[in-house]
């Protein structure tokens, strides 16, 4: 698969790149990246054929949206799609007044949870000021997961199936945006959401991945049913598939556990056989399942990018698939690049 291929985007009429450019790094998470070097990311990215882009309030309080209109706005607007989210209001406020965490000098407003019908309609009226663009063509409703709201998750999916759902679909209706979807970290929320609600689309970060492979249990196969496209983001678990069972590894954003670890030394051995790179094999796993479009990688660096965009297309023997199957390091009903 290329870079520049154009993959159907489940049932709309959109076509997206298979490698998007995840746009949270940009935000500044953890550390600041400047905004040459985000400028200098997102062209490469463009050069490289990437067409897709995805963004939300939430990353660096809105300084993604701000950077990803910056870098896109003169690009014909008919040759990308882009992404962002509804689900937080951002209100102005003095930086001292504001906890970033885990975000480093991000623009000046505090984030509101808010996932009614009007403050949906609003968020996705500021999204668009910020990004300074006219249309977006895809939105999610962001993070009613367990992982983000904890014990208020029910409310906060009833909520938003209710008040967010209206709004969107509204939208839709209207065609002012063409996909609408939920952007959450499980499986199950998007799963439940796609049971209650006319989806189109979700962006599931980390619970589809060499490592992790439980969402083919009910929510694709679902997906595939109402053709609903699936992008993936977090293929690397975090971290480890990237950096491999190092010390240190993350996983999910926390130090890898020993079952982990074995697990990802096993997969290191078959690719050491077949002179296969572990991210490469992360990365052109997720987009070998017919409901996943789009896998978004989110980098800090120019080099990052350009070593995500190889791996991307490095060649994988097929008979690499068929050994990490008998082996029991990957799902038997699996789909892998060898059977697209």
């Amino acid at each position: 698969m290329k870079i520049s291929d154009k993959c159907k985007f489940g049932r709309v009429d959109l076509d997206v790149t298979p490698f998007a450019f995840g746009a949270a790094p940009i935000g500044n998470i953890f550390r600041p990246i400047g905004e040459e070097t985000s400028d200098a990311m997102i062209q490469t990215a463009w050069d490289a054929g990437v067409r897709y882009y995805d963004t939300a309030p939430m990353y660096g309080h809105g300084l993604s949206e701000l950077r990803c209109g910056h870098s896109l706005r003169w690009k014909n607007r008919d040759d990308f799609v882009i992404s962002s989210k509804v689900g937080r209001i951002l209100e102005p406020r003095k930086r001292a007044d504001i906890d970033f965490t885990p975000w480093v000098d991000a623009a000046p407003f505090e984030m509101i949870f808010d996932y009614t019908y009007d403050g949906t309609m609003r968020a996705f009226e500021d999204s668009l000021q910020r990004l300074a663009l006219e249309r977006m063509d895809i939105c999610f409703i962001h993070d009613i997961d367990v992982f983000t709201r904890g014990d208020d998750q029910p409310e906060v999916f009833k909520q938003a199936m209710d008040g967010a759902w209206k709004a969107l679909s509204q939208l839709r209706d209207e065609e002012v945006v063409k996909a609408i979807g939920v952007g959450v970290n499980e499986w199950e929320v998007c799963h439940e959401a796609l049971k209650q609600r006319d989806f189109d689309c979700f962006l599931l970060a980390g619970r589809y991945t060499l490592l992790e492979q439980d969402s083919l249990n009910e929510f694709l196969p679902l997906c595939e049913e109402r053709n609903a496209a699936v992008v993936v983001g977090g293929g690397f678990n975090s971290g480890i598939l990237a950096t491999g069972a190092v010390e240190g590894a993350k996983y999910n954003y926390a130090p890898a556990p020993q079952d982990i670890m074995e697990r990802v030394r096993g997969i290191e051995a078959v690719c050491r056989d077949y002179d296969v790179p572990l991210p490469a094999a992360a990365l052109q796993f997720v987009v070998a399942h017919p409901a996943v479009p789009a896998f978004a990688a989110g980098t800090r660096t120019v080099d990052q990018l350009e070593k995500n965009l190889a791996w991307f297309t490095h060649p994988i023997p097929s008979d690499f698939w068929s050994d990490l199957k008998q082996k029991g390091l990957l799902r038997e009903d699996a789909p892998t690049p060898a059977g697209r």
